[in-house]
């Protein structure tokens, strides 16, 4: 049965492993990558077994290509379908991208173009993963650096309509709006706005590289003051949703990603409460 998650939580990273072996933790949940579990066997699959005991987790994938003119991979969703059932997870997300077509897999979480016919190549395939997974199925917007000349909406609109469309749900990765929103010029929350706030299951917060005219997400620094205060403005709008901090890359100990999550804590604790005296 699969879990449900509240607070806020950390990706499962391997440099953590022993850490959330050794002693409990100030971690409400877990958010593990689906490929890195996709095996027979070994250290990942150990310690994941170990963990899930004592964590609810997600699953979060990055190799789904749901964007690609590609049929969805077969092997990988069996693969996929068969860690569900080992985790039980809350829920499975991927992201509204695609990563190679004619069987080229090109390791990066590519934009869509955000017009009437991608909308209509994605009904079915969202509609595939929610009849396959047995479990919610979430989508995340991912950051972009170039946009397309065929585009017919924003993305935000993009967004928005593909969730009334097909009933998904959505992980919000609000360091990725920030993202898109330097790279392209718009206000980051135009789109916190757009979105359904029902459908906001998750909320991812980050870290990026600032090259002055332009933003790169890397995941290899803490939540910036830019973003700590459009994830403020996003619970204004969302309530308590679960929310978890990703780090891929110069991974610190475990206790300072904790600290920072109670950081993210702290700022949703103020919001709720404003929102509470103003109802």
């Amino acid at each position: 049965m699969s879990q449900v998650l509240q607070g806020f939580g950390l990706g499962l990273r391997t440099e953590h492993y022993s850490d959330f072996v050794a002693a409990p933790q100030r971690v409400d949940w877990l958010e593990i990558i689906s490929e890195n579990y996709l095996v027979d066997g070994g250290k990942p699959l150990h310690f994941l077994d170990r963990i899930r005991r004592d964590y609810p987790m997600a699953m979060h994938g990055v190799s789904l290509s749901i964007g690609s003119s590609d049929p969805l991979d077969t092997d990988y969703l069996r693969q996929l379908k068969a860690l569900v059932r080992r985790v039980e997870p809350a829920w499975v997300s991927d992201h509204l991208c695609w990563t190679g077509t004619d069987s080229l897999n090109l390791h990066d979480l590519l934009p869509l173009p955000y017009t009437e016919a991608s909308l209509r190549h994605l009904v079915p395939r969202v509609a595939q993963m929610q009849d396959l997974l047995g479990c919610p199925f979430l989508l995340e917007n991912v950051s972009s650096y170039v946009r397309y000349r065929a585009d017919e909406m924003s993305e935000w609109a993009f967004i928005a309509e593909l969730v009334a469309r097909t009933g998904c749900e959505l992980l919000l990765d609000v360091n990725n709006v920030y993202v898109n929103s330097i790279n392209h010029g718009f206000d980051p929350r135009t789109f916190i706005d757009a979105m359904p706030a029902a459908a906001v299951r998750q909320i991812h917060l980050a870290g990026h590289e600032d090259h002055g005219g332009y933003i790169v997400d890397t995941h290899d620094h803490p939540v910036c003051d830019a973003v700590w205060d459009l994830y403020a403005y996003t619970v204004r709008r969302t309530g308590a949703v679960p929310t978890m901090i990703e780090r891929d890359d110069n991974i610190p100990p475990l206790a300072e990603l904790v600290d920072e999550l109670d950081a993210a804590r702290l700022v949703a604790q103020r919001v709720l409460a404003e929102r509470r005296q103003a109802a």
